[in-house]
């Protein structure tokens, strides 16, 4: 009699939990989400109703669906029922992974619900520029958004929404580097419209900041596709390691990384070039040179040099060259001409000129003509690639004319200096040098 009566009770007993599950999701579905709670709550401490996965999906659903009332909604209560929510459906998933429950209309309420609370209480923090919190949300947005439409519970593709708040939330945040997560699937499947290029810009910078140059060349290209008027998709490494750094070390570090998979590339050593000769011929006189200007001028002179290789009849690599000395004799000439003009000064009022003075005027005259001579074989270079030419632009004649001229002050002063040393041949040689360069230069005409 004793072992009936005990039948009877556990078979009593299993019978009321399950009565419970149904009871609760009634009270649910008449929307009296209170009232659930309370009953849930009491029926959670018993250990044969947690035994079954429909337990922590009823869970989910009262506690979201609660936190989506009027009352709790974004608030810091509702955002503890919905990760209350949360905790209790990633249990349910665990004890059901399959998660059959879905098909109940009830039961899809809840899942529904943690996706609109998260996403609902996120974008309130993404609008009160609250980033961690939001992204925190957001992403949870983004797991439920992911899991409706697989199970057909959102009939959409893609939910570009949550996804692009995801986004921004998280590259605002302190987990900047998860946003790639986000972006790159919608720049996966090609999303585009107003506010969308700038997911394939940060996807592009991401990724070479990463040195990733596959992922860096697809998004890209994929950004180029969808913007063909914007220029940044037109950007290429080179171009990405000068804008993104800071000074000329700096720029120079980045160059130098590229340098690695293609040292002998065109564009690469040309900006190169390029920006070590701004940094060694500033615009304005009173700016400093870097304290390393002479190992930097041995790189600038090689890498306008392996430009040139890469890309025969281009004439700006042997410019620039033919420039910079050009600037650098300029600056030690003034010296030269403040000294000479200092010695005529003193030799007129019939002073004696020692020594040391006149050897330190011949001195300076070498050293100018030491750095004015390393500009012939650059200049020359680039006027016979000029030469050649009868497609010049209006620029192009101007650089021709430029060297010209300067090729002929060049012999003029070589010239000078041979006829002083008495070298009357060498002499000869300029002279007929600097007729043909002023002969050349005459003829360019631009106007």
């Amino acid at each position: 009699m004793k072992t009936t009566i005990l039948a009877i009770t556990i078979l009593t007993g299993l019978g009321a939990t399950a009565q419970d599950y149904e009871s609760i999701k009634n009270t649910v579905a008449l929307t009296q989400y209170q009232q659930a709670k309370t009953a849930l709550d009491q029926s959670m401490a018993n250990a044969k109703f947690t035994s079954k996965p429909d337990a922590y999906i009823l869970k989910a659903t009262v506690y979201s669906s609660l936190a989506m009332d009027n009352k709790y909604k974004s608030t810091a209560e509702g955002d503890r029922l919905t990760n209350d929510g949360d905790a209790a459906f990633m249990k349910y998933k665990q004890m059901d992974p399959g998660m059959a429950l879905l098909k109940d209309p009830i039961y899809q309420n809840g899942a529904v619900n943690l996706y609109s609370s998260y996403y609902t209480s996120g974008y309130a923090d993404y609008t009160a520029k609250k980033w961690d919190a939001a992204y925190s949300k957001l992403k949870k947005a983004v797991e439920y958004s992911d899991l409706l439409i697989k199970n057909k519970l959102m009939t959409v593709a893609v939910d570009t929404n949550v996804l692009i708040l995801a986004g921004i939330t998280a590259e605002n945040s302190t987990f900047k580097n998860e946003a790639v997560l986000y972006y790159g699937r919608l720049a996966d499947m090609k999303i585009m419209g107003d506010g969308f290029e700038s997911v394939y810009r940060y996807l592009v910078d991401y990724y070479f900041q990463k040195k990733d140059w596959v992922a860096f060349e697809k998004y890209k290209s994929i950004g180029k596709a969808l913007y063909p008027t914007s220029e940044y998709f037109g950007f290429d490494k080179v171009d990405f390691s000068v804008g993104l750094a800071a000074d000329l070390d700096s720029k120079l570090k980045a160059l130098d990384q590229l340098l690695l998979t293609d040292p002998n590339g065109f564009k690469v050593n040309q900006v190169i070039g390029e920006i070590i000769y701004d940094a060694l011929n500033p615009q304005e006189a009173t700016t400093p040179l870097p304290a390393n200007a002479v190992e930097l001028e041995k790189k600038m002179i090689a890498a306008f040099k392996k430009a040139a290789a890469a890309k025969p009849g281009y004439e700006n690599s042997f410019v620039y060259v033919g420039d910079h000395f050009i600037n650098k004799a300029v600056l030690i000439d003034q010296v030269r001409q403040v000294f000479s003009n200092a010695i005529a000064t003193r030799k007129q009022s019939g002073e004696v000129i020692p020594k040391e003075d006149i050897a330190k005027v011949d001195e300076l005259d070498k050293k100018y003509r030491d750095v004015l001579v390393l500009a012939r074989e650059p200049y020359e270079k680039a006027a016979k690639l000029y030469g050649a030419r009868t497609d010049l632009t209006l620029a192009d004649k101007k650089q021709y004319k430029k060297a010209a001229n300067y090729l002929a002050d060049i012999a003029s002063f070589e010239k000078i200096w041979n006829k002083n040393k008495g070298k009357v041949a060498d002499a000869a040689k300029y002279e007929a040098e600097e007729k043909k360069w002023v002969e050349v230069a005459e003829s360019i005409k631009w106007f």
